[in-house]
């Protein structure tokens, strides 16, 4: 709380100092002054600085189309602040101040261009189930600061803004209604870097769908506290993304279509739904000491969306090979081929699991060799205790039992022993027929499983 003020002004006063013309270019200071009425700069021309330091204003102040060079109005009271379509020279300084909000909101710089920094380093923005923080299309050259105990009763809203300085929130709270409530909305939001972290907190929705950062996003030791979507950042593009949240976040995060080169995140810090389709990465840190343990973690991750999608199977396969892990990135997409099997139909399910135990989908090859061997033991032996009988006495080669037994199982081509011989034993001979079968279902597995990998590896 400020202190007591020492003098009373009215705003009309006030209003009639800062425009001033015999003034010229000198600063206009007010310090400890209670300000009676709304001080009303609609569409002035401010040719000085102005600073109000630890004042109480009866009404607002108003500075929707002024032109003015830095306005600073630090450790106050006010019952809002408007500026929207200002033009803002120098630094837009609101420190300290704790300012209530009104129908357009507690502090409303929508579409206002500041040549300096916004500064809301200690703000309270009281605005309960309103806007705290309106500031769509600003455009700034600076950066913008809500740092230091920085506190939003409302809405904190930057769509579209452009802040080439970035967005400092460190430490900052977002309260809302509930938590189904967006308290931050940065959509198609422009800026070098936001920094919603160390200590950040919303309680309700974080948005920034669409948004373009060229630098770092970063959540790191943060809350998020909406519900259904606790951040959606669809179609966002980041260089570098930091989801190492203090806690899980209450609902999914989605980041559909999202493109980030870097991204750092904490398995336990993961919660269902997921949106994760389209999302595209060139780096991410590992979440364990070995790489089999952090691929574990990485699907289980991929197991929280909602329903099957192939991409981020194959995202996180190709992330793998390129970085020589050829067994991880197997692994990742026999997986993606399991969960697609939970989608089909019987049939589809039934020729999925064939797949699956002869070639694991294609992309564990030798499972066939060990169907292979086992059959052709189990061949040999039964074949081995038992006569034949020749088909034409006295010609052909003499019988192999293993030679039969592969000339049985691989249907192209033949070792000159299938033909030759036949059993008098129906149950040797059911045996045989069994054994060419197999064959035929293992080699149109294998030769499926193969073109399944090389097509959709």
């Amino acid at each position: 709380m400020p202190p007591a003020p020492e003098r009373s002004v009215t705003a009309e006063a006030v209003k009639r100092e800062i425009l001033d013309p015999g003034a010229g270019s000198d600063p206009y200071l007010l310090r400890r002054a209670h300000i009676r009425g709304a001080l009303a700069l609609d569409g002035a021309e401010i040719g000085r600085l102005v600073r109000f330091e630890e004042c109480r204003f009866d009404g607002p102040v108003t500075l929707e189309g002024a032109s003015t060079l830095a306005f600073s109005v630090t450790d106050c009271e006010l019952p809002g602040f408007v500026a929207p379509t200002a033009q803002i020279g120098g630094r837009l300084d609101l420190r300290g101040s704790t300012v209530t909000g009104g129908e357009r909101g507690a502090v409303n710089v929508t579409l206002t261009h500041i040549a300096g920094a916004l500064v809301l380093d200690r703000g309270r923005l009281l605005a309960p189930g309103g806007i705290a923080l309106h500031a769509g299309g600003l455009v700034m050259q600076g950066g913008v600061f809500c740092k230091n105990g920085f506190v939003a009763h409302g809405q904190v809203l930057f769509p579209g803004a452009e802040l080439p300085g970035g967005l400092w929130m460190d430490g900052a709270r977002i309260v809302v209604p509930a938590p189904e409530d967006i308290a931050f909305n940065g959509d198609a939001l422009r800026a070098s870097t936001v920094r919603l972290h160390q200590g950040f907190r919303a309680d309700g929705r974080v948005r920034l769908r669409g948004a373009r950062i060229e630098d770092l996003l970063s959540f790191h030791e943060a809350e998020l506290r909406g519900r259904a979507s606790s951040l959606m950042a669809v179609g966002a593009q980041v260089e570098a993304l930091d989801l190492r949240l203090a806690a899980p976040p209450a609902g999914g995060v989605d980041l559909r279509n999202a493109r980030a080169t870097r991204i750092q995140d904490r398995p336990g810090t993961w919660r269902a739904p997921l949106g994760l389709d389209g999302l595209l990465y060139d780096w991410m840190e590992s979440t364990a000491a070995t790489q089999r343990e952090d691929t574990t973690n990485r699907l289980a991750w991929l197991r929280l969306q909602t329903g099957f999608t192939p991409q981020p199977y194959e995202q996180l396969a190709a992330y793998y090979r390129k970085l020589g892990h050829e067994d991880e990135a197997r692994r990742v997409l026999l997986v993606r081929e399991r969960r697609r099997r939970a989608t089909l139909r019987p049939l589809g399910r039934v020729w999925g699991w064939l797949l699956e135990a002869t070639v694991g989908y294609g992309y564990r090859p030798w499972i066939a060799g060990i169907w292979l061997m086992v059959l052709t033991l189990l061949g040999s032996l039964v074949f081995h205790t038992h006569t034949p009988l020749p088909n034409k006495k006295g010609e052909g080669a003499p019988f192999n039992p293993v030679a039969y037994t592969l000339d049985l199982l691989i249907p192209v081509g033949g070792l000159g022993q299938r033909d030759g011989w036949h059993w008098a034993d129906a149950g040797v001979q059911g045996l045989a027929y069994a054994l060419i079968a197999l064959g035929w279902v293992l080699t149109t597995t294998v030769l499926a499983g193969v073109t399944r990998a090389l097509s959709r590896a």
